[in-house]
């Protein structure tokens, strides 16, 4: 996959990356000399062990070994895939992917991502001719420059107005069917009248990905109809667990959201950002997934929940709530906002506008508040039954929260509840031994390894050569001629040398890009382990004389004969070192030793 994306681009991208503010973004770091340290995100742990570099834009945990740059840490921490990352990275630098590179990473895909939008654009010119869609959407308080933005649209009234577009020939119904906008008939087939057209007089809002991509659309009855909102099914492009509507549009308003406001509806969606709360998402007919949020977390620190004040809203806030019991941690917000009884974010935007709705947040419900307040209403507070009874209720729901400094100020909320000490609480709940926890921390006594320093008398040449030029590309430069160590027969020196004309071919070459040249390769690996390698500080001047240090050393051991002829090209001009002419003086010595190699043949 990365070799889809243009070499150039992503070096450029990796250098205008900030490794700690994408990490930091997601964890707290701490300052800790000249890197930053955090527990570590992909196991449990009590002692931090994770550390990030700025100088080498790397992040290391000792404890359990995962390590990468911030390209990488995004598709393990986010479980992005690599273009997805890139895009990412790519939308925080104010950088564009090449379209080239697009095209090619939608794979097996592209023709239904083609599908999807070319029927995206019908919708949306059926829209345009018919006066009783239009006429809806008006009445809805829509504006066209919103239904532009959104690219909301009309499926006609018909049967079969999406199958005659677009499926008259069989490998037309086939990508109609696999994009779930057809439906194959049950029973007796009828020659080319098998299929159906799954959404029918309709207003249409199209899902998009988080790059934009239409992948399923949400269709919602203009007049009295069952069901009121139709989406399409599960397919190879969109998953409605994983999918939110409104979040491309987020990203796309600011650059910066620090809040996420999680709706019910397509149109409470729309009428917010077009009251100017761009902020707005819709979950798509299903309740909130840690997919979800998930995603919402790794935009902004804060997600407000805003439902119905009905008995309905207040059920779909209560699943939101369990869901996201296992996101609740320092550093993060979770609110819930009670609206009005009988009225939807849609309806109240409308009547009272963005500023007075923005106020209500201010009495939104913290995650804390709103579990303490929803268990003790089952109780009876004023005896000790009750207030045992709602201990036990909490417990499970306590559970689900990570160890550490919201779960035990929870506890201490909890405990003036039931009016316990909190550390006794605590102990009696035994949160700390809750079956599922992870407990893979490292241990205290053992310190773990941070990486040998560097010196010839523990590292081979050419993994001392290769260390160097990992974490000093621009030292690459001072290296005349790389092939030349192709003559040395000793391991690696193959990658020594692609390494080599990798960092001198690229000037704005970081230890990150050179790592992630090699992501997808065996030899990444190893590269990663030495990219944790400790060593002596150098200015640019020193590190590239000890690289080309060195290489020397590689070709005088390598290849006695090719070094001796470069040293005496080099003393012709007068250019040699003291070094150099005693080692020219050994290697010419050597040459008038009987069976010793020959020039041309060494």
């Amino acid at each position: 996959m990365p070799g889809r994306i243009p070499q150039n681009f992503l070096d450029e991208l990796v250098a205008r990356t900030d490794i700690i503010e994408v990490i930091g973004s997601r964890i707290p770091l701490k300052k800790a000399g000249r890197e930053y340290k955090a527990c570590c995100p992909f196991h449990g742990e009590k002692t931090p062990s994770f550390t990030v570099s700025p100088d080498k834009q790397f992040y290391h945990c000792f404890g359990c070994q995962a390590h990468g740059t911030a390209l990488g840490f995004l598709m393990e921490h986010d479980r992005l895939g690599f273009i997805d990352a890139v895009e990412e990275l790519a939308s925080r630098a104010g950088m564009e992917i090449p379209r080239e590179a697009r095209e090619a990473a939608d794979g097996p895909d592209r023709e239904l991502y083609d599908l999807t939008s070319a029927v995206s654009q019908y919708y949306r010119d059926e829209l345009k001719g018919d006066a009783r869609a239009k006429e809806y959407l008006l009445g809805r308080g829509l504006t066209g420059e919103t239904c532009a933005r959104f690219g909301i649209g009309y499926a006609p009234d018909s049967w079969n107005a999406v199958l005659r577009k677009f499926g008259s020939a069989e490998a037309g119904r086939h990508r109609l069917v696999g994009a779930g906008l057809i439906i194959e008939r049950d029973g007796p087939k009828r020659g080319d009248d098998n299929h159906y057209d799954r959404f029918r007089d309709r207003i249409m809002f199209p899902i998009r990905d988080a790059r934009g991509r239409v992948i399923g659309f949400g269709g919602r009855v203009l007049d009295k109809g069952e069901p009121k909102y139709l989406n399409s099914p599960e397919t190879s492009l969109f998953h409605k667990g994983r999918e939110l509507y409104g979040f491309y549009e987020a990203r796309q308003s600011r650059a910066d959201l620090k809040r996420l406001m999680v709706v019910e509806g397509y149109m409470d969606v729309v009428r917010l950002h077009q009251a100017g709360i761009t902020y707005a998402v819709a979950t798509l007919g299903t309740a909130t997934t840690q997919e979800h949020l998930t995603r919402l977390f790794r935009v902004g620190n804060e997600v407000v929940f805003s439902f119905d004040g009905d008995r309905a809203g207040r059920a779909a806030a209560w699943r939101a709530l369990e869901n996201a019991l296992s996101q609740a941690k320092e550093g993060r917000q979770i609110r819930f906002l009670f609206l009005p009884e009988g009225h939807d974010p849609d309806t109240l935007v409308g009547e009272e506008g963005a500023e007075k709705f923005e106020r209500r947040l201010a009495d939104a419900l913290p995650l804390s508040e709103y579990l303490v307040q929803h268990l003790a209403s089952q109780v009876d507070l004023e005896h000790v039954d009750g207030r045992a009874r709602l201990a036990e209720l909490a417990r499970p729901l306590i559970a689900k929260v990570p160890p550490g400094v919201y779960r035990e100020l929870l506890v201490d909320r909890l405990a003036e509840t039931v009016r316990m000490p909190g550390p006794r609480l605590a102990a009696l709940l035994k949160l700390e031994s809750i079956p599922g926890e992870r407990a893979a921390n490292v241990d205290e006594r053992d310190e773990p390894s941070r990486g040998a320093t560097l010196s010839p008398g523990r590292r081979n040449l050419v993994r001392q050569a290769i260390t160097l030029t990992l974490h000093h590309p621009h030292a690459a430069a001072a290296v005349a001629d790389p092939d030349a160590l192709a003559d040395v027969d000793r391991p690696g020196i193959a990658l020594l040398i692609e390494l080599l004309k990798a960092a001198a071919g690229a000037p704005k070459s970081t230890l990150a890009g050179l790592l992630e040249r090699w992501r997808d390769r065996p030899e990444g690996t190893h590269l990663a382990k030495l990219a944790i390698s400790e060593l002596p500080e150098l200015s640019r001047e020193q590190a590239a004389i000890e690289l080309n240090q060195a290489v020397n050393k590689l070709l005088a051991d390598g290849s006695p004969a090719r070094r001796r002829d470069a040293l005496l090209v080099k003393a012709r001009s007068g250019q040699l070192t003291s070094e150099e002419k005693q080692e020219l003086q050994k290697l010419l010595a050597a040459r008038t030793t009987p069976g010793s190699p020959q020039p041309g043949g060494g």
